[in-house]
C-alpha cells in the first residue's frame, strides 16, 4: 500500500509557507502523494465540522505543491463535478497536468452541500447519468483529435482542446461515493475508488470488494483497480501511538486499500480556523516525520 499525506488546505495551517514546505518535506521522506479536498462555502446554517469553515481551492493549491516539487504526486479527494463544466476542468486539470510532469489524479464527486449547489447554480441530479457523461466529455477533450461529445446533460461541439495532458488520455481519475451503485460506477469506468474522511476499516473492505468486482464485470483488471483512503488522523483506526497508527494503517491494507493518505486537516488542532497557526504547523510536521513511509 503507497503511503501519501493531507496538504494543508484547511485551518489554521492552510499557508502559502507551510503549504510549500510540507510539500518538500513529504517528497524527501519518499510519501507517495499530497491529496487536497473542495469545500467553497460554509452555510450560515449549517452545522459543519471545523474542517470545512476555512478551505483552500485544492486545484491551486495544488499547483502551489506542484511547484515546489518535483517527483510526488499530486491529487484532489475530490472536486464535486456539477460544480463546474467539463470543459473548464478539462482544461483546468489538463494543465496542472501539462505543468507538473504528469503527475495529477482526479477525484471526483456530485456533493452534498445544499448550500454549494445553489450558490453554483447546480444539480446532482440525476448523479449518475450526469457522472458517466461528465467522464465522457472529459476523455472527449483529452483524447487529442478533432472529437465532439452530445449526451442529454452535456455537450462538447467537435474541436481540439490543446495543450494536452501530459499523461495520455488526461489524468487517471477516480470517483468517490458511498452507495452500492456508486461504487460500482467507480469499478467499471474509472480507476477507482476515493473513500471519504467517514469510511471505516469495514466499509474499505465492502468497497473494495464492490469496486474489484464491477471492474472484473466490466472486463477490466480488478487487481489495477485502486482503492485510495483518506486516513483521519486522530479518529478511529488512525489514533493512539505513532506504532498503533501504523498498525491501523496495514488494517487498511489487509482490507483492500491502495493508498493511504494521512490527513492532518481533520484534526481539530490543526485544520480548525480557530487554531494557533504556529503549534498547527508544529504538530503536523511531527505527524509527517513519524509517519513517513519504510
Amino acid at each position: 500500500m503507497l503511503i501519501s499525506f493531507g496538504l494543508p488546505v484547511s485551518g489554521a495551517w492552510a499557508r502559502a509557507e507551510t503549504l510549500a514546505a510540507v510539500a518538500r518535506r513529504a517528497e524527501e521522506l519518499g510519501y507517495h502523494g499530497l491529496w487536497a479536498f473542495q469545500r467553497l462555502l460554509a452555510g450560515r446554517d449549517q452545522d459543519l465540522a471545523p474542517v470545512y469553515r476555512s478551505v483552500l481551492d485544492p486545484t491551486v493549491a495544488l499547483t502551489w505543491a506542484a511547484a515546489a516539487t518535483s517527483r510526488i504526486r499530486i491529487g484532489v479527494s475530490v472536486i464535486n463535478l456539477p460544480y463546474i463544466s467539463p470543459a473548464y476542468l478539462a482544461k483546468q486539470a489538463g494543465t496542472l497536468d501539462l505543468l507538473s510532469g504528469g503527475r495529477l489524479d482526479l477525484g471526483l464527486g456530485s456533493g452534498w452541500s445544499e448550500p454549494e449547489f445553489v450558490a453554483t447554480g447546480s444539480d446532482p441530479r440525476p448523479r449518475g447519468r450526469r457522472i458517466e457523461e461528465y467522464l465522457s466529455a472529459l476523455r472527449t477533450m483529452w483524447a487529442g483529435d478533432t472529437s465532439g461529445f452530445k449526451g442529454a446533460l452535456y455537450e462538447v461541439p467537435p474541436g481540439v482542446m490543446a495543450p494536452l495532458p501530459a499523461q495520455p488520455g488526461g489524468p487517471p481519475i477516480l470517483l468517490g461515493g458511498t452507495a452500492e451503485v456508486a461504487l460500482r460506477r467507480a469499478g467499471r469506468i474509472a480507476g477507482g475508488w476515493v473513500s471519504s474522511s467517514r469510511a471505516d476499516l469495514e466499509d474499505i473492505a465492502r468497497g473494495a470488494r464492490i469496486v474489484r468486482a464491477a471492474a472484473e464485470e466490466a472486463g477490466k483488471d480488478p487487481s489495477a483497480v485502486r482503492v485510495v483512503v483518506r486516513g483521519a488522523i486522530n479518529s478511529g483506526t488512525l489514533s493512539g501511538t505513532w506504532s498503533q497508527i501504523r498498525d491501523g494503517a496495514r488494517r487498511y491494507a489487509e482490507a483492500g486499500a491502495t493508498e493511504l493518505f494521512y490527513d492532518p486537516n481533520w484534526d481539530p488542532r490543526i485544520g480548525s480556523p480557530d487554531a494557533d497557526p504556529r503549534i498547527a504547523a508544529e504538530l503536523a510536521d511531527e505527524i509527517l516525520t513519524e509517519l513517513a513511509p519504510g
